[in-house]
């Protein structure tokens, strides 16, 4: 019988000590147990570069509900000059829905199954119009053109209407067109546009942290006017780490979508 060596004895152990830990790492890993859908409204993108650095890092999609908003750099964010961004996304495997084009604002149901909405950009913005289903659709579909010019990709088929004000008039109208529409949960109301002297960010990151629940979807934007201290840098990475901790992983919507991440 052929005799071990010390010292093969000593690498035999090591291996097998080196297998035990490494068995043990994959099975403590947590795996997720609950879902969340992150989403983020165009706002003034002056965090869109850092919400989009954030995502990547953390290996998180989210869904983005696109306007044609000013942004914070005088031009508008479904201008040619935004290209380069969307298209990056795309490639990084997000989801995207319509927010109007003009960011349109539902104000109140108007007769024989029209609304009233105002909206905030374009040539008749501030100005309080009376849609009927046919222009409603056109507004939500014009993003999905856009965007498709941009970036030879379609939206998924689902939109938000500015402020989340519907009423089941202006949801039956989306659904009419193809568009299903997208609120978000009380606890998935992240906060970014609140006064930041009354609501810090270090309150709307526990706030968050501590209430969003299986299922939930938030919204925020990729940058707000209102805002004196920036949201996003100071919130957003930590909430995915707290909620990935708290056995979440990050799902795409609609919520029928395949490809969640962790």
């Amino acid at each position: 019988m052929k005799r071990i060596s010390h010292k093969a004895l000593i690498r035999t152990a090591a291996a097998l000590m080196l297998g035990c830990f490494s068995l043990g790492a994959i099975a403590q890993t947590p795996e997720c147990s609950k879902k969340v859908y992150l989403t983020f409204d165009t706002g003034n993108m002056s965090v869109a570069e850092k919400v989009a650095e954030i995502l990547k890092r953390q290996n998180v999609k989210a869904t983005f509900f696109l306007a044609n908003e000013k942004t914070f750099r005088g031009d508008f964010s479904l201008d040619d000059s935004w290209k380069t961004y969307w298209q990056e996304r795309v490639k990084e495997g997000h989801h995207f829905g319509s927010h109007t084009y003009d960011h349109t604002y539902f104000v109140k149901d108007g007769p024989k199954g029209e609304v009233f909405e105002k909206p905030q950009f374009g040539p008749k913005a501030g100005m309080m119009i009376l849609y009927n289903e046919a222009a409603m659709c056109k507004e939500i579909r014009r993003v999905d053109q856009r965007f498709q010019e941009l970036t030879d990709h379609p939206l998924q088929k689902i939109w938000r209407a500015p402020g989340g004000k519907t009423s089941p008039t202006l949801i039956r109208m989306g659904d009419m067109c193809g568009y299903q529409h997208i609120g978000w949960a009380p606890a998935g109301f992240l906060g970014d546009e609140l006064n930041s002297d009354k609501h810090p960010n270090s309150s709307l990151l526990d706030k968050a942290s501590r209430n969003i629940a299986d299922g939930d979807i938030t919204m925020a934007h990729l940058g707000i006017w209102s805002r004196k201290d920036p949201w996003a840098p100071a919130v957003l990475e930590q909430l995915i780490v707290n909620l990935k901790g708290r056995g979440f992983c990050f799902g795409l919507l609609p919520k029928n979508s395949v490809n969640p991440s962790k």
